[in-house]
């Protein structure tokens, strides 16, 4: 538990705070969201109670030119997410026992300081330049309640009145328009072109998740089947991560802002007779989805296992034509330690037939695979990826394979950058 209320010692300990965030672990290598932070750290303790706007931190931080229109530019609302995922990290882990936290509501770019610990108002944080007359506020209370009974007895019966008013108004448009469903959201232009092979069809795109053979009960425990080990006949092919769960999830959302649906099939029941005329989204490695191993898949990203070594049997990315400075394997976080990082990978190949298209979003864990397909339902980083492989507005992609790499925190994918990519030959 944390109080609201700034911690009353001075600026210099909440400036210390900021200081620790920008040399921390989880904030390495992100100089810009530093530079935001400081940023806005600065601002709210020269000016308490008033957030920056979002053209002031656009030009003044990151340069740009005076014709910013936020409306058409979302780099400050996507470094603001950011930089709110590194502090939530950061408090998750190397920072949770740091007194002073530090908090950048969503909605506002107007940064705040609390002291971890202590009990008070959990409503309203307190500005510093305030608390003092706040407290003398306190001495004249009594000379008050009478004017402040009255008038919040007519601020009361106000809200009610328009309480009512609105749920008269709700049922009234309920009923006039119970076959009028509110429209859908329309996807951005980046989604679009990025999906654009997906939703030119007629046919709908299916969305195939992968689950593993395994065997063994729920109630008594399962592992993953053997064949060295185990009969066929004991496999249960009916489990998945929730890597995949949510992933097919967020894939019906992107689809439906696109006004299409998509067909779900679960990797075990898919045949390749389903895969000669349907565009097809697989999600999921071939380690698990194993239909991938007979149809097109990538050819510079590939999932393998290693035959021996200290990682002997842990799945991994190996990359066939490292470029320069690049390793030859990708490996997750080693399954004896808390899963802190990942790789994952998103391939847009062509299908078995040349006009139809296969996307690959999978990671070595189910995390990566989240994580992957979230990279491609998003706006902000679909945008760099058309922009890394120069698809203009309004164009289609050439099939490609991204790598990516994907920081996780309990079990949640904080933090996913696009490490390398190939484009095919031309």
């Amino acid at each position: 538990m944390y109080v609201t209320r700034p911690y009353l010692a001075g600026n210099e300990q909440y400036l210390a705070q900021i200081d620790k965030l920008v040399k921390s672990h989880a904030m390495h290598g992100s100089e810009s969201l530093c530079k935001l932070l400081r940023y806005l750290a600065e601002h709210a303790l020269r000016h308490p109670g008033v957030p920056p706007k979002e053209y002031q931190i656009a030009t003044e931080v990151y340069g740009r030119t005076t014709d910013f229109d936020p409306q058409y530019d979302s780099t400050i609302r996507v470094q603001a997410g950011r930089l709110r995922l590194k502090m939530t990290e950061y408090y998750a882990t190397e920072g949770a026992e740091d007194p002073i936290l530090v908090e950048l509501p969503k909605g506002t770019y107007l940064l705040s300081f609390h002291h971890r610990g202590q009990e008070a108002d959990k409503l309203h944080p307190i500005p510093h330049h305030t608390y003092s007359s706040a407290v003398r506020a306190d001495a004249v209370k009594e000379a008050q309640v009478a004017p402040r009974l009255w008038t919040t007895a007519v601020i009361v019966l106000c809200i009610l009145l328009l309480a009512a008013l609105a749920v008269i108004g709700g049922l009234t448009a309920r009923n006039s328009g119970a076959a009028n469903p509110a429209p859908t959201v329309s996807a951005a232009p980046a989604l679009r072109t990025f999906w654009k092979a997906f939703v030119s069809e007629p046919e709908e795109p299916w969305v195939i998740f992968s689950n593993g053979a395994f065997v063994g009960r729920p109630e008594t425990g399962m592992r993953y089947f053997n064949s060295e080990l185990d009969s066929h006949s004991l496999i249960l092919d009916h489990y998945t991560g929730v890597g995949e769960v949510l992933a097919v999830h967020e894939l019906d959302r992107l689809f439906d802002s696109l006004q299409r649906t998509v067909r779900v099939k679960r990797g075990s029941l898919f045949t390749l007779d389903d895969a000669e005329g349907n565009n097809l989204i697989f999600v999921g490695s071939p380690a698990e989805n194993l239909t991938l191993r007979d149809v097109p898949n990538t050819r510079e990203f590939v999932f393998q296992r290693p035959n021996s070594g200290e990682r002997k049997g842990d799945l991994f990315i190996a990359n066939v034509h490292p470029q320069a400075g690049e390793p030859k394997a990708f490996y997750a976080t080693p399954g004896n330690l808390l899963l802190a990082e990942d790789y994952a990978v998103v391939g847009l190949v062509r299908g078995l037939n040349p006009g139809r298209r296969i996307m690959i979003l999978a990671g070595t864990t189910t995390i990566g695979t989240q994580a992957a397909v979230q990279f491609v339902c998003r706006q902000s980083s679909v945008e760099e990826l058309l922009l890394r492989l120069s698809v203009s507005p309004g164009g289609t992609p050439d099939p490609f394979e991204a790598l990516l790499r994907v920081r996780v925190t309990r079990g949640v994918p904080v933090e996913t950058q696009l490490v390398s990519i190939r484009k095919e030959a031309s």
